[in-house]
């Protein structure tokens, strides 16, 4: 009877709990709307990523097609957007350059360096692609549990200041400020945006309101133009800012081809750090980007999935002319929050923008640039962790630090760094306080000194170890019992056998009691440090032989 209470108990506990997660049920209208409101967005972000690693347009556009379409069918996670991204570009970019640097040198053709600097670029995202998939097969996607929510917090703010700085060039052209009217209008069109992005959701969720956002915006703009030419800056006016050669982002659809590279070693190894650095740029940005839709879903990605999903992704890129990506967080975020769930909303947004460039093109290079910046910047607000601002007094100073940092290094320099950066912090400060914890209880028996020594035994508390033993007064046998500590590493061997050289040097003999499986699985190994005969007896003479 009283099983059956508490089974009752934890049942109504558990429906409690489930009661206040939030939900956003699956639906086929959202899932459209969300996927044609990203394609919108994807448009310039992959142009600009383009020009970033300085291949034409249609290279970035390419990529976004392809990486969403493939990912969205096979990827670990659906409803999270893949493009061509930033991350990426910038560790091609120096690759193309080098390429095109040695073709001018050698005195090539336009068009034939043009064709050597993508052949090496797309050999690059086939190999990232390969590794990717290994790292899938290899199931490392697991690794990403690793990764402490003070780094979630750092990366996830890292981010949305990044995207608001990717912003402002919007405001520019050729590096200046633009002039007053035009600034004012963009402003004006921007803070519309943001405003339709905000109160539609509070009359109708029935569609994304940041596509009610920009189809309001391009017909003001269209209007404005008409009356008063280039007041109001478009996509097509983006493009043009980067190569103005480029008259539209219209294109046919990508094709198959090997990529023009020599069959050497000399090329393999030129390629293989750039598509190594990518593949990993590339997987923690997407797993980094999964764990996040996972909170904000309260559901559950598969990691390898994902990392097998992105390496094909950027396999087909190689080959069919695309510059390769991985997981977009604010794309992402606007499919997310306009209700896309499902993997029909990354397939939507990819079917659509490859409508866009090979039959749409006139009509996408007239969006204003202030409704997508506007879209952007609602990510922005969305995408910062703001209630991080508010844990100053609420959790460690380490963690508060390790935000920061993660924040900063995301900011000026990579994310890959920025997440391995935050877990060796976090990982040092974790070593540091258990370290600290490493003491004991000493008592005295006939003939022998026992300390039961509490806390574990690793390179963060071998000196706090060192200093509980008193060499010179202790008994001529010292136990040392382990019922509730483990040794955890060489540098916890190495302690032990420190401790015994000073114990043997005063004329004592140290043995060691009550070791765990595990530690004596270790000792084991090292025969050449510690000789082992392990009992379970409190008796000294029956304890660990300590070494001569």
């Amino acid at each position: 009877m009283q099983q059956t209470k508490r089974t009752m108990e934890l049942s109504s506990a558990r429906n409690k709990f489930v009661s206040l997660r939030i939900k956003r049920h699956k639906n086929l209208k959202n899932d459209i709307l969300s996927g044609l409101t990203v394609s919108l967005a994807l448009v310039p972000e992959a142009i600009a990523f383009a020009f970033v690693a300085g291949v034409d347009p249609k290279v970035g556009l390419y990529a976004a097609f392809m990486m969403g379409l493939i990912t969205s069918i096979i990827g670990g996670r659906p409803g999270m957007i893949s493009g061509a991204t930033g991350a990426v570009a910038v560790i091609f970019a120096p690759l193309v350059a080098k390429v095109v640097e040695a073709g001018q040198t050698s005195g090539l053709s336009s068009d034939m360096i043009l064709e050597s600097a993508l052949g090496y670029l797309f050999a690059a995202v086939i190999l990232m692609g390969l590794i990717q998939i290994v790292c899938g097969l290899l199931k490392l996607g697991k690794f990403i549990r690793l990764v402490p929510h003070p780094v979630m917090l750092g990366f996830v703010n890292g981010l949305a200041i990044i995207i608001f700085m990717s912003q402002l060039e919007q405001f520019t052209v050729g590096g200046k400020l633009l002039d007053p009217l035009p600034l004012a209008i963009m402003v004006s069109l921007i803070a519309l945006t943001m405003a339709i992005g905000i109160f539609i959701p509070k009359l109708t969720r029935g569609v994304p309101a940041t596509l009610v956002g920009i189809v309001t915006i391009s017909l003001i703009g269209a209007a404005i133009n008409h009356f008063n030419p280039g007041m109001v800056r478009t996509v097509l006016d983006f493009v043009q800012d980067g190569n103005p050669t480029i008259t539209t982002i219209a294109a046919g659809l990508p094709t198959f081809s090997l990529p023009h590279i020599p069959l050497t070693f000399e090329a393999f190894k030129f390629i293989l750090p750039y598509a190594f650095l990518a593949a990993a740029v590339g997987l923690i940005e997407s797993l980094m980007t999964l764990t996040l839709i996972d909170e904000l879903t309260e559901t559950r990605g598969k990691g390898n999935k994902e990392c097998i999903g992105q390496g094909i992704a950027n396999m087909v890129n190689g080959f069919f002319g695309g510059m390769g990506g991985c997981a977009m967080i604010g794309q992402s975020m606007i499919n997310i929050r306009g209700g896309g769930r499902s993997r029909l909303s990354g397939f939507t947004s990819a079917i659509c923008l490859l409508g866009f460039v090979v039959v749409g093109a006139k009509f996408i290079e007239q969006i204003p640039l202030a409704a997508l910046v506007g879209v952007m910047f609602l990510v922005v607000i969305g995408t910062f962790e703001w209630s991080s601002l508010r844990l100053a007094n609420k959790i460690p100073a380490s963690d508060l630090l390790v935000i920061v940092i993660v924040s900063a290094v995301t900011v000026f320099a990579d994310l890959a760094i920025a997440v391995l950066v935050g877990i060796v912090v976090s990982a040092l400060v974790f070593a540091w306080q258990h370290g600290k914890e490493m003491r004991a209880d000493k008592r005295e028996e006939e003939e022998q000194t026992i300390y039961k020594l509490k806390g574990p035994l690793f390179f963060g508390s071998i000196t706090s170890f060192k200093g509980i033993f008193d060499f010179k007064n202790d008994q001529e046998h010292v136990v040392i019992d382990f019922a509730q500590s483990r040794v955890w590493d060489h540098s916890g061997l190495e302690a032990l056998k420190n401790v015994t050289d000073r114990y043997s040097q005063n004329g004592k003999k140290l043995h060691l009691l009550n070791l765990s499986k595990e530690s004596r699985m270790l000792l084991g190994k090292a025969e050449n440090i510690v000789e082992l005969s392990v009992v379970e007896d409190l008796e000294w003479h029956l304890a660990v032989d300590a070494l001569d």
